[in-house]
């Protein structure tokens, strides 16, 4: 017997807000299937507003509540069973947060919650990660979002160490990553990858996937160093109008995907990693699936 139900997760990250509608499938003595239904991107900066100015503007506020509004009725017609709505580093870091959170709450219904870059790591690691991962590898997972990145040690199947840092792609395309903060993270990888001989990156982040979609590679095979250093080396040959004009990328992407390949090229050089493999993982994904095991537990979502 086929039963297929539709979950919903909103990120509201510091380069854009997303709205990822789900399809489980249960088959009886299966395991469940996950698929995506749609995906629908905003492209609201909110970090831009954040990070430079402490708080998001009211323009932006605004335009925050209206996409959620629409997000909300996507997912009436779309019949969704059940939806969380998460905030990341942005949201956490604006001083009016709880106040732009609180006039989403009242204008729309929907309640947005605030996570830090640990609750973060471990909603992505809710995902498929594990299946990813083989328990005799070793792994440096790396997601890397608007106002963060989170890198996460596995090996031997298991979690080592996580940690999440103040670089993001929308930070560095506004010059607030201090050379210490570089320094600081640089450290922390080589000091929790310099006993593994052979690592791998595991990447994830909007920037990542389009890299590989572009590389046309098979889902499941990985990205070399050199493939992402040569490919790093072209975008940059193009000025910021022509990589939007002549690469055909979305003008929200086109600035950041520059330093999303750094950050990434970077984990990789210092933790000695020769491949990055880029399943279509996220925080988006986490959220359906730990939304869809609270059900299963009979819990009730706030």
């Amino acid at each position: 017997m086929l039963r297929i139900r539709k979950f919903a997760a909103i990120d509201v990250g510091s380069n854009g807000v997303r709205l990822l509608i789900a399809n489980v499938l249960e088959v009886e003595g299966m395991e469940p299937k996950f698929s995506k239904s749609s995906l629908v991107r905003v492209p609201i900066r909110l970090g831009t507003d954040v990070f430079v100015n402490g708080q998001i503007s009211e323009v932006n506020a605004q335009r925050l509540v209206d996409s959620i509004q629409a997000f909300k009725l996507l997912m009436q017609v779309h019949k969704v069973e059940e939806y969380k709505a998460c905030a990341t580093s942005a949201m956490r870091e604006a001083k009016n947060g709880s106040e732009v959170s609180s006039l989403i709450k009242k204008k729309t219904g929907v309640t947005i919650n605030i996570i830090d870059g640990s609750d973060e790591a471990a909603i992505i690691a809710a995902t498929d990660l594990h299946a990813l991962i083989e328990n005799d590898k070793t792994y440096l997972y790396v997601d890397v979002g608007g106002g963060s990145t989170e890198f996460t040690v596995y090996s031997q199947g298991e979690t080592v160490v996580s940690k999440s840092f103040k670089v993001g792609t929308v930070r560095l395309l506004n010059e607030m990553v201090s050379r210490d903060t570089w320094v600081e993270v640089e450290q922390w990888i080589k000091e929790n990858t310099h006993q593994y001989e052979n690592i791998s990156l595991i990447g994830s982040g909007g920037n990542i996937n389009k890299i590989f979609k572009i590389s046309g590679r098979k889902l499941g095979t990985p990205l070399s160093y050199k493939y992402l250093n040569e490919y790093y080396q072209y975008l940059t040959s193009f000025t910021y109008e022509e990589r939007i004009s002549i690469l055909e990328l979305n003008q929200d992407r086109a600035d950041v995907i520059i330093h999303a390949s750094r950050i990434y090229l970077n984990a990789m050089k210092w933790s000695k990693a020769s491949r990055i493999y880029v399943p279509k993982i996220g925080l988006s994904d986490g959220i359906v699936k730990s939304l869809y095991n609270s059900t299963l537990q009979g819990q009730t979502i706030g």
